[in-house]
Order: structure tokens, then C-alpha cells, then sequence
């Protein structure tokens, strides 16, 4: 995986979400450049969730999501179509969870 750069962990489950932001958080710690896609997802905010976005903006891994809601909390909202194209910059996209 050494010329593996930068990952995209995709979330499209609620359940999944905190994980999923702790997948980001563990690829960004060794040295990748992490994103985090949450697709068709409104978040729900709790402490822990909250601590690890708070984690991923230190550690400048850019959050996204087709939600407007979801901006509150940090997320750059773009359309479903512009997520794709900033998937399509990714060296590997993670799947993250079960499908919905």
C-alpha cells in the first residue's frame, strides 16, 4: 500500500457513521490523506461522533456529504454527482458497513 495516497471511506448507513469516521481517523494516523463520504445519511449528532469529526478537522481530512443537514456539523455539502467526481480522485475508496 505504499503508493496508495489517498483514501475514501464512503458511509451510506446512520449506524455506521461513528465508525466510519474512526476508519478515517486510523488511515489519516498513518499518514494517509483520509475523506470521509456520507452519502444519502443525516447524521445524528452525539459526543463521541462529535470528538472524532472535531479529530479529523485537526487533522485536515476533509468531511463530505449530500446532505444539506449535515453541514452543521462540518460537512462540505455537495451534490451526489460531485461526490462522485471527488471519488474518482481516490487511489482507494473503502466501502464502509453493510449496504442500506
Amino acid at each position: 500500500m505504499e503508493n496508495i495516497k489517498h483514501c475514501g471511506v464512503i458511509v451510506r448507513r446512520s449506524e455506521d457513521v461513528w465508525e466510519g469516521t474512526r476508519t478515517a481517523l486510523g488511515l489519516a494516523a498513518h499518514n494517509y490523506w483520509a475523506y470521509l463520504f456520507v452519502f444519502d445519511v443525516t447524521v445524528e449528532m452525539t459526543e463521541a461522533l462529535e470528538e472524532n469529526l472535531e479529530w479529523l478537522e485537526e487533522m485536515e481530512c476533509p468531511i463530505y456529504s449530500n446532505e444539506a443537514q449535515n453541514a452543521q456539523y462540518g460537512f462540505q455539502h455537495l451534490e451526489t454527482d460531485m461526490l462522485a467526481r471527488e471519488l474518482k480522485k481516490m487511489d482507494i475508496v473503502i466501502p464502509f458497513g453493510n449496504r442500506p
